[in-house]
């Protein structure tokens, strides 16, 4: 039978903080903003609808190359050659590293221009330097976005050029960033990088566009992004103490609103919301009956810190459940998974918690099993 324990204590344990936390209004059309250390979705504004990426869509360039560089596929030294397509992109306009007929730019060097100078050449050197052409590039970009559970996002070039075929979800752009810091953080801390000046060519365009490098302690990436259909977005990643957070919005109306938007967000994200330890490893939660066992009961503890994401002031309104199914039959071995802790937090939806045996449970002795067989047949048959 499914036995659920009513785990009441759970609210006592959090520490309450002062204020209530305030829900968020953005500005922006689509936002979805996640706390990477508890798995806490904190806001989702239509942040599965494919909309435009304009030049965020460059961080799965950005991922590919760091997969060819894991791969040993290329080393930082490898040099790529520069393509007519990808010297056109400086004429048309875009964002550029300055590339020029003739260059042989490192990966290390394309590597800032994709994320500093937000080189749209740069990609595209990139995807013909790994994949011969920008065609396949792209074909194998939708591919990737596949593998990695990248449900709302398809490509049609490397760089976020506007094309009605070049898509991603906001949620996809923050799970991607997700993946690579958590993939590659030998690489990661390039997107920390303030300034980069391919052969002294491009001093207006040197500076990372990211606006909260700087200015939000522990911002240390990602990406911005601006097209006419786009608006101004950007993909954004802090880390304050043990929590790291990770942003996407787009359809904003200006840099100085993308600017403001993203310093609130981060802001909202760490005021708003506390990490709280309220269990550690080890900790009894619950006991749970055991059946034919040499103890009448087993101890279920966490099997690791229990860490809750609490919005302020919500700590008395956290309620949870234990659920396991029971009773448990002996022999139970120490460590082994019988339960599960459901934790409702308000606003931020349920987190789970595995639940272990707390002890090793050895069989019953036969006095112990023969009293239960005639229990059971006195219950059965009236005996």
């Amino acid at each position: 039978m499914s036995l659920f324990s009513r785990f009441a204590c759970l609210a006592t344990l959090a520490i309450a903080t002062a204020f209530p936390a305030q829900a968020f209004e953005t500005a922006a059309t689509h936002a979805w903003v996640y706390d990477m250390t508890t798995h806490t979705v904190l806001l989702d504004k239509s942040g599965d609808e494919s909309v435009p990426p304009a030049s965020m869509s460059k961080l799965m360039t950005i991922e590919m190359l760091f997969e060819a560089l894991a791969d040993k596929r290329v080393q930082m030294d490898t040099t790529f050659g520069v393509s007519d397509k990808a010297v056109s992109f400086t004429a048309q306009g875009g964002s550029t590293m300055y590339l020029q007929q003739g260059d042989r730019p490192t990966v290390a060097d394309l590597i800032k221009g994709m994320i500093v100078n937000s080189g749209n050449d740069a990609c595209t050197a990139v995807a013909e330097g790994l994949e011969g052409s920008e065609e396949e590039f792209a074909r194998k970009m939708t591919e990737r976005a596949k593998t990695l559970g990248l449900e709302h996002s398809s490509f049609a070039n490397s760089s976020g050029w506007p094309d009605p075929n070049q898509r991603m979800s906001m949620r996809d752009l923050a799970m991607l960033s997700v993946h690579i810091i958590t993939t590659y953080p030998e690489l990661y801390p390039s997107f920390a990088e303030t300034e980069f000046n391919y052969k002294n060519r491009a001093p207006a365009n040197a500076d990372n566009r990211n606006p909260i490098l700087g200015v939000v302690s522990g911002a240390d990436g990602l990406k911005t992004g601006h097209t006419s259909e786009a608006g101004y977005g950007m993909v954004g990643s802090v880390k304050q103490g043990d929590r790291r957070i990770v942003f996407a919005f787009s359809g904003l109306t200006s840099t100085s609103d993308r600017a403001k938007e993203a310093e609130t967000i981060a802001n909202w994200a760490f005021r708003q919301f506390s990490l709280k330890t309220v269990a550690k490893a080890g900790d009894s939660i619950a006991q749970a009956p055991v059946f034919l066992g040499d103890a009448d009961t087993v101890g279920l503890v966490t099997a690791q810190d229990l860490r809750l994401l609490l919005p302020a002031g919500a700590a008395a309104t956290v309620s949870g459940d234990v659920v396991y199914t029971g009773p448990i039959k002996a022999p139970i071995a120490k460590g082994t998974k019988l339960g599960e802790l459901i934790v409702h937090v308000p606003d931020l939806g349920d987190q789970r918690f595995d639940l272990m045996a707390a002890s090793d449970i050895g069989p019953a002795g036969f006095a112990s099993r023969l009293s239960v067989a005639v229990s059971y047949l006195r219950a059965r048959y009236g005996l």
